[in-house]
């Protein structure tokens, strides 16, 4: 059964998952408030966005008492930190995780709960043909643990967000298609064990385990790809809406410039350190 706020007349589809190493995470952040300001008028969106080598910082990883070493280690694996304004801890994006964000207006409003039930109605159903195994709930190991990461077998391989902007709501999830989500998660281990030092932090960071965390591609035995995978979600939310791709129009690209001024803004001192550790 498909949930209820799946159910739009429309749907704007935003596919940004092909634009390559030029298109960068803060674009992404601020082009979700920018749709989350006017999908009132403008009506429900479905955006996919692919980011290459990042690693999205949350709030509470920008403080982490020796962050100028945890990026650097980034750095040593080729991977560029963003701070994201949503919550939720750090998570590797790379070329074979898919991000969703389901933009929804909140007219009758949305409870949160029903925010991240919605999203997780759209991935049951986009892979229902092969495994009824998908289910919500922390799993304990893995990088930004929250009470509705998806897995299968006790293996997470999504996580979900949400970030609620002037009348709108963005539901956001990261999906590990292919290659190791254990590699993923070594990574964010590492950047941890780098950027903490055995230190007492008033905030408790996640203790990771890298075998908590496997790339949908292993766990559901099938070669998959980015593209399948978004060709998933359009059969499942086609079968009740109509489907329009879209782009931002006029208004939106004038938001967006503010929105990018603020992402770069809450950035500025992730760029500080990156340029000192170039200069070194």
């Amino acid at each position: 059964m498909i949930h209820p706020l799946l159910r739009q007349p429309t749907y704007r589809l935003i596919d940004q998952s092909s634009l390559g190493a030029a298109f960068q995470a803060e674009q992404s952040f601020a082009t979700d408030d920018t749709l989350c300001a006017s999908t009132k008028h403008q009506g429900a969106v479905l955006r996919a966005w692919v980011h290459l080598n990042t690693v999205v910082l949350g709030i509470q990883d920008a403080r982490l008492p020796h962050l100028r070493d945890g990026i650097r280690l980034l750095h040593e694996h080729g991977y560029r930190p963003v701070v994201r304004n949503s919550g939720g801890l750090a998570v590797v994006l790379d070329e074979d995780v898919l991000n969703l964000s389901l933009i929804l207006p909140e007219n009758d409003g949305i409870q949160i709960d029903s925010g991240y039930e919605a999203m997780t109605s759209l991935i049951q159903n986009m892979f229902k043909d092969v495994t009824d195994k998908i289910v919500p709930g922390e799993i304990v190991g893995s990088y930004c643990p929250g009470s509705f990461d998806l897995s299968i077998d006790g293996k997470k391989f999504a996580g979900i967000s949400q970030r609620r902007v002037r009348g709108g709501v963005a539901v956001q999830i990261y999906l590990s298609v292919r290659k190791s989500g254990s590699a993923r998660a070594a990574l964010i281990r590492d950047f941890y064990d780098r950027a903490i030092q055995g230190e007492a932090t008033r905030f408790t960071y996640p203790a990771i385990i890298p075998e908590t965390m496997a790339s949908l591609e292993d766990l559901l035995h099938i070669p998959l790809t980015v593209e399948d995978v978004l060709r998933r979600a359009y059969d499942v939310l086609g079968e009740t809406s109509r489907l329009v791709p879209a782009t931002l129009d006029t208004d939106e690209q004038a938001t967006l410039i503010v929105q990018l001024d603020r992402m770069w803004q809450r950035n500025e001192p992730i760029r500080d350190i990156e340029h000192q550790l170039l200069e070194e």
